[in-house]
């Protein structure tokens, strides 16, 4: 209880000064318990991105459905790389987008989140165990530290979409994992993750690149015991990887 204590303290004190820098969105308007936001500068830490091994490595991208992240969708599109992603609070699963099967005047549309469910192919679990293994795991949060723990909404979504991958053997412990996030975001905190927490390999802010060492990763797939109830009731992969019996 200490711990969500903590985070949710953290979250309101970095929610003030990201305010001042946010994009707002035209749904939630600046609540940001609700949404990950854009920011001013997002371009610069895409690029970060963009120029980092991770990316250049990567031919099959896991990419959060984050407002910031919507250039860098659109970017690996241009550049060839095929994007699996969720939609908002994964409610309709998770979406392949394909640049081989998408026209290139249709990227820009398909990177936001209404243009990709309209010319996107949405996937089962089923679908995505027989697909080549995610190179790389791309996330906006909330906040983060300088060890890459994240805090995110508050929702658990990307530790979630962590654990449905791992589980049907599409990720492992070395898969890295990136955050973009604005400088304000990131905070010398000191926060121990739990099992089920996805530490970031990388942080891109529009000035910093940091480097984490040994980040911890997740082993454990979806502790069941511990899910939110609703979160089980509304995400349909999360149902479908119960039936898998995983």
């Amino acid at each position: 209880m200490e711990i969500a204590d903590h985070k949710a303290s953290v979250r309101e004190r970095v929610w003030t000064e990201l305010r001042k820098v946010a994009v707002p969105d035209s749904r939630f308007h600046f609540d940001f318990g609700e949404f990950i936001a854009d920011f001013e500068g997002s371009d610069a830490a895409v690029a970060r991105l963009v120029d980092h091994r991770f990316y250049r490595d990567a031919d099959f991208i896991f990419i959060t459905p984050d407002n910031c992240l919507d250039q860098l969708r659109l970017k690996a599109l241009q550049d060839g790389k095929t994007i699996l992603m969720t939609t908002y609070s994964i409610k309709r699963g998770f979406w392949v987008l394909d640049p081989a099967a998408i026209a290139p005047d249709l990227h820009l549309y398909a990177s936001t989140l209404d243009g990709m469910e309209r010319v996107g192919r949405p996937v089962t679990l089923k679908d995505i165990a027989t697909m080549p293994p995610v190179d790389y795991m791309v996330t906006g949060t909330g906040a983060i530290n300088l060890e890459g723990v994240r805090f995110g909404k508050g929702h658990g979504f990307f530790d979630a979409e962590w654990g449905m991958l791992y589980r049907i053997g599409r990720i492992s412990a070395s898969t890295p994992a990136a955050a973009v996030v604005h400088d304000c975001q990131v905070l010398d905190e000191t926060l121990t993750p739990d099992v089920y927490d996805t530490v970031a390999d990388v942080i891109f802010t529009p000035t910093r690149t940091i480097e984490v060492s040994s980040p911890h990763k997740p082993t454990c797939g979806i502790l069941w015991d511990r899910l939110d109830p609703h979160m089980y009731e509304t995400i349909p992969p999360l149902q479908e990887l119960k039936a898998m019996g995983l």
